[in-house]
């Protein structure tokens, strides 16, 4: 993930502050902090990878705390979370539509702009109660350091690529 422009960044405070305001929320020191911590990094970091970050300034926080103003965040539509299959959950300060690549050997994942298709089919969920309200597609493959770091390697010991949980037939 390419980090924030300051433009960007001057914006997601103001979207953090009117967010805390029409729901009547208290700005903590502890809000600050995590949404500060998720802004200034250029992965796509772990709810543990921003406690670890936010208890350099703040030692007495708890892993709890975070985990709980991440949920919050999300909801109030100030973060996206995003996950794949074998993974913990990430946490992306980029909310507009975007793809991600994922890297099945290191877990690593980058932000792709790409102008979204005009139609893209979608299959018929109705019958199983289902409604469909977005996507996001993530590409799995492996990534440039991971493919420098052992390419003979990597040819005859690949891992199995990770399988679809369900397929919805349309």
């Amino acid at each position: 993930m390419s980090r924030l422009t300051k433009e960007e960044r001057k914006d997601r405070w103001a979207q953090f502050e009117q967010a805390h305001r029409v729901r009547k929320l208290p700005i903590t020191r502890q809000r600050r902090a995590v949404f500060a911590a998720v802004l200034e990094r250029t992965d796509h970091p772990s709810a543990d990878d921003i406690y670890d970050s936010v208890r350099r300034e703040l030692p007495g926080i708890s892993r709890m705390t975070v985990y709980r103003i991440l949920a919050n965040f999300v909801s109030l539509g100030l973060l996206c979370k995003t996950c794949h299959p074998g993974s913990v959950a990430r946490f992306d300060p980029k909310i507009h539509h975007h793809d991600h690549l994922v890297c099945v050997e290191c877990g690593a994942i980058t932000d792709i702009e790409t102008e979204r298709p005009a139609r893209v089919p979608l299959p018929e969920v109705r019958r199983l109660g289902f409604e469909i309200e977005d996507y996001q597609i993530h590409f799995r493959g492996r990534c440039a350091a991971c493919r420098q770091a052992a390419p003979k390697q990597a040819h005859r010991q690949r891992r199995k690529p990770i399988q679809p949980q369900r397929r919805i037939r349309s």
